[in-house]
């Protein structure tokens, strides 16, 4: 775009040239210099949850702060493009605030949610990392805002989760709350946080059998029914008991299991696969 500064005229100008699109079956691709997984901590909670744009992002910046380290460079400017996870994170932010003005009585979780169930697969061919590099896929703000179904979890949930690999003096530091861990089998573990994405860690070269409980909630159509798709993964074997939700009205939940039969997998290395709930329209 080409034009006259309009502090120097009073008919300012400018010409939008037509862009040309190019569609690339790859795109978009993590960056290399992107931070990922494992998850040090947790591995069975996979992050990065979601991938936002994050190269050459144009943004705001601070008027008094030198644009580059140099002690030689004077410049100022009060935008400047950057790169980052630092710039992903903003545009989740936004994205999260967005779908708030549409559902002001979702929590963070549902919110989450359905940003991580409606993002647009990436490809694996140049990321060979996969989740552990884009987590859900790219951020799809046209999807996230009627995703159907969610995976809630609420503040009692995530101090059971804290409570799956800290003592209940750090986990009390950390929530405020001066609650008991369970005990026993109430204790649970991580793997059936109720997250929208599923992870657990096996034993190299063993057969495993995993089993995962998750539980969601309808917040699209009343009267709606799902199906579980699997995009298989050669490695191992995928079941969803039941196969088919349905539900009578908002906000009903409904519980399913996924069990995952693998016949041993290389160390250091991983299997992955994904698991749609569709009700046809999408």
């Amino acid at each position: 775009m080409w034009g006259s500064s309009p502090t120097s005229t009073k008919d300012a100008r400018a010409t939008i040239l037509k862009s040309e699109a190019i569609k690339d079956p790859a795109a978009p691709i993590v960056v290399s210099f992107s931070s990922c997984g494992l998850n040090s901590i947790l591995p069975e909670i996979i992050k990065p949850d979601i991938s936002a744009p994050g190269v050459d992002i144009l943004a705001a910046f601070s008027p008094v702060a030198p644009i580059m380290n140099s002690p030689d460079d004077e410049r100022h400017v009060k935008y400047s493009l950057l790169s980052g996870t630092s710039m992903a994170c903003p545009h989740a932010a936004a994205a999260a605030a967005y779908i708030r003005t549409f559902h002001p009585e979702w929590s963070p979780a549902s919110i989450k949610s359905s940003l991580m169930t409606t993002a647009w697969p990436m490809d694996h061919t140049n990321d060979a990392p996969g989740e552990f590099a884009h987590g859900s896929g790219h951020i799809n703000l046209v999807t996230a805002v009627d995703p159907g179904l969610v995976y809630e979890a609420s503040e009692g949930d995530y101090i059971k989760l804290l409570c799956s690999f800290l003592d209940d003096v750090r986990v009390k530091l950390i929530s405020g709350e001066n609650i008991p861990c369970p005990k026993g089998f109430e204790e649970g573990s991580p793997k059936d946080f109720n997250y929208p994405s599923l992870a657990a860690v096996v034993e190299p070269v063993t057969s495993f059998t995993i089993n995962f409980n998750r539980t969601v909630k309808n917040v699209g159509h009343a009267n709606s029914t799902y199906e579980a798709k699997i995009l298989p993964d050669s490695k191992v074997d995928i079941k969803v008991v039941p196969e088919v939700l349905s539900f009578k009205s908002l906000n009903e939940e409904k519980t399913f299991t996924v069990t995952v039969v693998g016949k041993g997998l290389p160390d250091g290395s991983y299997a992955s696969s994904s698991l749609i709930w569709s009700d046809g329209t999408q």
